[in-house]
């Protein structure tokens, strides 16, 4: 039923190009899938992207969001019926609590809310709150002092950004830099990520600033429709003395991405939102960024 899936995936007003089964499938000896169709009278009318561990079904815990995807015909009536046909599939399934991750309005091609007031009305429990930097791009961006002084800075530096599938170098960086100031490392493999590129590449792009040929800074962009998101960035040593990186953001945001309506940085939570970054999260708000909230929430299924 792939094509039948990304086909609705496609006509969807809160669609994203990580929902289609080409990318939720490259992980899929991580997670157990349990994604879920839902038909009205033989009519394919929404999808849930979602995975299983023992009694617990996650809105798919390998996306960073997703909810139901529904299209243009998706009613608040008709959303509360899924509601109520979803509980009793998954009481009949013995699954005791659902874990479910909305898709942020900014994401949403036009307004598709429908599951919130359903998840209001089934006494969701909201558990988890990300703060999202977003840049709203039809407006003219005001940066703070401090950044202008560092992209200036960083023009008198006879930098060059370059747009490439060359993974390899920035992958580098960005393990290293994960590594020194978080002790993490990149959600996806080099491998995984070459897929992903190779499948999407519409979507995922590469960007990287050089000097005399050296890899100074790198950023990897998901576009999708209105929306551009910077999923993982990295600066070097040299890149953060010059200010390399925010020379790179600034030429997404006024020569790539201007067209565009949201600019998202992405979370900058901890604990389960409980704990904000506070620095890193300023460092958002210096580009102009403000905050969209990621909401998460939690049904018992008795």
């Amino acid at each position: 039923m792939k094509q039948e899936w990304n086909q609705f995936v496609d006509s969807a007003k809160n669609s994203h190009f990580f929902f289609q089964r080409d990318y939720m499938e490259y992980h899929d000896h991580r997670f157990q899938d349990f994604s879920l169709m839902v038909y009205d009278k033989k009519k394919l009318v929404a999808l849930l992207p979602a995975n299983i561990e023992d009694t617990t079904l996650y809105s798919h815990q390998g996306l960073t969001f997703g909810g139901f995807i529904v299209n243009g015909a998706m009613k608040v009536t008709l959303m509360l019926e899924i509601f109520q046909a979803l509980l009793s599939f998954l009481r009949t399934h013995h699954i005791a609590k659902l874990l479910y991750k909305a898709i942020p309005y900014i994401y949403h091609q036009k307004a598709a809310e429908e599951d919130r007031y359903a998840l209001f009305i089934n006494n969701a429990k909201l558990y988890r709150v990300d703060t999202v930097g977003t840049i709203y791009l039809h407006e003219k961006i005001k940066y703070s002092n401090g950044r202008r002084w560092s992209i200036n800075k960083a023009k008198k530096e006879n930098l060059t950004i370059e747009k490439t599938h060359d993974l390899a170098p920035f992958w580098e960086l960005l393990q290293t830099v994960l590594e020194e100031q978080h002790s993490v490392q990149p959600v996806h493999s080099l491998k995984e990520m070459h897929y992903l590129m190779s499948h999407f590449p519409k979507n995922i792009h590469l960007f990287l600033c050089k000097k005399d040929n050296q890899l100074l800074a790198g950023a990897l962009v998901y576009e999708n429709h209105h929306i551009a998101h910077l999923q993982y960035i990295a600066n070097s040593k040299q890149g953060r003395e010059i200010g390399a990186l925010d020379f790179l953001v600034d030429y997404l945001l006024k020569n790539v991405y201007q067209h565009k309506k949201y600019f998202d940085f992405g979370n900058s939570n901890e604990k389960n939102g409980r704990v904000l970054n506070e620095g890193l999260m300023d460092q958002k708000e210096r580009f102009d960024a403000r905050a969209t909230v990621q909401e998460f929430f939690e049904i018992e299924i008795t």
